[in-house]
C-alpha cells in the first residue's frame, strides 16, 4: 500500500454510523475522518462518541490502513467539551477542531487531549483571527474552511463570494508555516466534472487534498492533487540542473530546456517531490499524553 507524503483525500464518515466507518477505511481515501459533528444528530452524539473512543483503541497497533482522524464538536459546547475529555491522550492521527475563533480554547484542546489538530475557520470572527489561531499551540498543525457555514455567516455566494477568503486563508497557513491548507468539501456528489474543476482551481490557488463526503469523489481528488509524470520529471531536472550549478560555485542557471533555475524554483521542485505517493509509514503515530485531566 501507499500513500502520500501529505494526503490528496480526507473521508469523513459518520461516528455514530459503525458499519459505514469500517467502509470508509477500506475505500482508498489517504485519510479518514471520524465525523462527531455535522454527520451526527443530537440525540446520537454520546454514542458517536462512544463507538469513536473503542473504534481508536481497537486500532492503536494497526499499522496499515488510513491515518484516522476526529472532528469533534465545538471544543466549547457541552458535546464539545465531551469529545475533549474522551479523547484525551487517544491515538489519532489528530483532531479537526470545527468554528474555532477563540486561541485560548484552540490551546486547551491542545493541552488536554496532545493530539495534532487541523484548525476549521467557518465565520467571519475565526477567519479575521486565522494567524492567532494558527499560532495558539505548536500542535496546530493546519488550518482549513468550513465553506458552507462560512458563506452563510459572511452572507456572500459560496464560490465567488469566498475567493478572497481562500486566499487568505493560504496565507494565514503558510506565513504560520504550516502546510497548504486542504480544501473544503464538494457538496455536489453527483457532480464529478464540478469537482475536478473546483479541485484544479483549489490547488492553484494554494490548496493541497480535499475533504470529501463520498468514496466516489475519492479517485476525482487524487486525480488532481497526485504530480503527474510530467510534473516530476519537471522536477527531477530542476534538481539535476541545481546540483550541476552548486558544484561550480553557482546559485542559478539555465537548464537544458532554458528555464532559469534558481533557489525559488529548486524550493518549488523539492516540494513537487515530497508530494508523490510513497510507501505508507510502518506504525501509527501515538500522541504524547496530555498535561491535564479531563474537567
Amino acid at each position: 500500500m501507499t500513500a502520500p507524503a501529505a494526503p490528496r483525500s480526507w473521508l469523513y464518515v459518520p461516528g455514530h454510523r459503525p458499519e459505514r466507518v469500517t467502509k470508509a477505511l477500506a475505500a482508498g481515501a489517504d485519510a479518514v475522518v471520524v465525523d462527531l459533528e455535522d454527520a451526527v444528530p443530537a440525540a446520537q452524539k454520546d454514542a458517536a462518541r462512544e463507538l469513536t473512543v473503542a473504534l481508536v483503541a481497537e486500532r492503536a497497533g494497526d499499522v496499515g490502513g488510513p491515518p484516522l482522524w476526529v472532528r469533534v464538536n465545538p471544543p466549547e459546547t457541552d458535546a464539545g467539551r465531551r469529545d475533549v475529555a474522551a479523547l484525551a491522550g487517544a491515538p489519532v492521527a489528530g483532531l479537526r477542531v470545527p468554528r474555532a475563533e477563540d486561541p485560548d480554547a484552540v490551546r486547551e484542546v491542545a493541552e488536554r487531549t496532545g493530539a495534532r489538530l487541523q484548525v476549521l475557520l467557518e465565520s467571519a470572527r475565526g477567519l479575521a483571527r486565522a494567524a492567532e489561531l494558527a499560532a495558539a499551540s505548536e500542535l496546530v498543525c493546519g488550518l482549513g474552511l468550513g465553506e458552507a457555514d462560512l458563506a452563510a455567516d459572511l452572507l456572500v455566494d459560496r464560490d465567488e463570494g469566498l475567493r478572497w477568503a481562500r486566499g487568505a486563508v493560504v496565507v494565514a497557513a503558510r506565513a504560520a508555516g504550516l502546510p497548504a491548507p486542504v480544501q473544503s468539501v464538494w457538496t455536489d456528489v453527483a457532480d464529478l466534472d464540478g469537482l475536478r474543476d473546483s479541485s484544479r482551481a483549489g490547488r492553484a490557488t494554494g490548496f493541497w487534498g480535499r475533504s470529501v463526503v463520498h468514496p466516489r469523489q475519492i479517485a476525482v481528488v487524487h486525480e488532481v492533487y497526485t504530480p503527474s509524470d510530467e510534473e516530476v520529471r519537471a522536477a527531477e531536472q530542476v534538481l539535476a540542473a541545481a546540483e550541476e550549478a552548486a558544484g561550480r560555485g553557482e546559485s542559478a542557471v539555465l537548464d537544458p530546456d532554458g528555464r532559469f533555475v534558481d533557489p525559488a524554483v529548486v524550493a518549488r521542485a523539492r516540494v513537487v517531490l515530497s508530494r508523490v505517493p510513497r510507501p505508507a509509514p510502518s506504525a501509527v503515530p501515538t500522541p504524547a499524553s496530555p498535561p491535564g485531566g479531563p474537567r
